[in-house]
């Protein structure tokens, strides 16, 4: 067998000893990791939120972080993929984890495994909730990987389930409809326990599970409320209201879904986590996520959205029409091959005007001229609209800048990878030349 890395090695040197451990990618079951997880004694003294879900679970889990920080509150946030660095995957009250508080718990994990073959995913998780549980945390909030009942996230019981909204996504592993894949997300609820549904229109199958083992439902639009203007929005839930509220700070109108299950979450905790009224303005007003529809000005406006499946592509066609006119929208896009990448692209064919399709690293990556292939099937009718093949995402925005005027907009959207490649080195700050200058 392979001799391990010894702890003294980079945050590199153990992510790719992860890498190796396991023949398969994705290996759900959650047998390795709670033999591991029993041996590393995992356990956390504080309230502990789970979000799964097929869109919204980063946002969510955001908003609860900020909301919980600014009741004064210490919280820990573990999150994937990341955008650029590794790091982002653990927040400890608000700040990424530095490295070398991850390289012991990479040990730990490494010592307690014995001859398990962890997954590169059930390994690192395995470190960072070890690395949460020995921060002094006041709440622990936890976004599922894939699916639920057999991610590796759902070893730890929580206090709190949150489901966001629901689609198809991950099919191959969690079931052909919305109903199969509802069931594996609702593993997350525990009985007796809160569970939170801000999917307005859950599958039937989520509602079932609750029922079955006697969670605490809270269901949107039954058990708790919200409504709004154009000025401000108001909730209201089960002895608990909430007038005159600022939009949340993160863009987009499906937010406000997720708020409300935020809402949700932190007043079934109340008991054990207060949060006062000023903690929840200030929270939602100040809440940060890098990549989920954030506008960055400039000349042209770039939007960058990890939207990569057709229901969050769906919501992001939304969003962009209703930021107001712009003469040319330039998309840059890539994506895993696993995607339905046609339905993500007929989603967005009537808000893009040009195209700028970039390769990927990695094996599961659906490579540049592909994409352009699947878009010119599709393209049928707008034979204004013009697309090319790049080699990153780097090169497709240089590309995109070198055509569009400064009135115009780019967005960068898809895989996880394809933002992150244009925030490698920083966020962007676009300055297009006058075309015809």
């Amino acid at each position: 067998m392979q001799s391990p890395p010894s702890p003294a090695r980079s945050l590199a040197d153990w992510l790719a000893h992860c890498e190796r451990l396991h023949g398969r990618p994705i290996d759900l079951g959650l047998e390795r990791v709670r033999a591991v997880a029993e041996r590393l004694q995992l356990r956390f003294d504080c309230p502990v939120v789970t979000v799964a879900g097929t869109n919204g679970k980063g946002s969510t889990c955001a908003m609860l972080e900020s909301i919980a920080g600014q009741a004064g509150w210490r919280t820990g946030v573990y999150s994937s993929p990341h955008l650029v660095r590794f790091e982002e995957r653990c927040r400890i009250a608000g700040v990424p984890v530095a490295e070398q508080d991850l390289l012991a718990q990479f040990a730990r994990v490494e010592a307690a495994r014995g001859e398990e073959a962890l997954t590169y995913f059930e390994f690192t998780t395995l470190a960072i909730l070890a690395c949460m549980a020995a921060a002094g945390l006041d709440l622990a909030i936890l976004e599922v990987g894939l699916g639920g009942r057999l991610d590796a996230v759902n070893v730890v019981d929580a206090d709190c389930a949150v489901i966001t909204s629901i689609d198809l996504d991950h099919m191959e592993f969690l079931g052909p409809d919305r109903e199969a894949i509802g069931r594996e997300k609702a593993g997350i609820m525990r009985p007796g326990r809160p569970a939170i549904v801000s999917d307005p229109m859950p599958p039937a199958s989520v509602l079932q599970h609750a029922r079955d083992i006697g969670a605490d439902l809270w269901r949107s639009g039954v058990d708790f409320r919200f409504s709004g203007d154009q000025q401000q929005w108001s909730w209201a839930g089960r002895g608990k209201r909430y007038s005159g509220l600022a939009y949340p700070a993160l863009r987009g109108a499906n937010q406000l879904v997720n708020a409300a299950g935020v809402l949700a979450a932190l007043t079934a905790l109340r008991d054990r986590l207060p949060v006062p009224a000023q903690a929840v303005r200030a929270g939602l007003a100040l809440v940060e996520l890098p990549g989920r529809f954030q506008i960055v000005p400039g000349q042209p406006t770039l939007v960058l959205d990890v939207a990569h499946n057709p229901h969050a592509a769906a919501a992001l066609a939304a969003n962009l029409d209703a930021m107001g006119f712009f003469p040319d929208t330039h998309a840059v896009f890539g994506a895993m091959g696993d995607k339905d990448l046609d339905g993500i692209l007929r989603r967005m064919a009537p808000v893009v005007d040009h195209w700028y399709f970039c390769d990927l690293p990695g094996p599961r990556a659906a490579r540049a001229a592909d994409l352009l292939a699947r878009w010119q099937a599709l393209n049928t009718t707008r034979k204004d609209v013009t697309a090319a093949a790049c080699d990153g995402p780097m090169a497709a925005l240089q590309t995109a800048l070198s055509q569009a005027d400064p009135a115009d907009r780019i967005l960068v959207f898809g895989s996880f990878l394809t933002v992150g490649g244009v925030l490698e080195h920083g966020l962007p700050k676009l300055h297009a030349k006058h075309l015809g200058t």
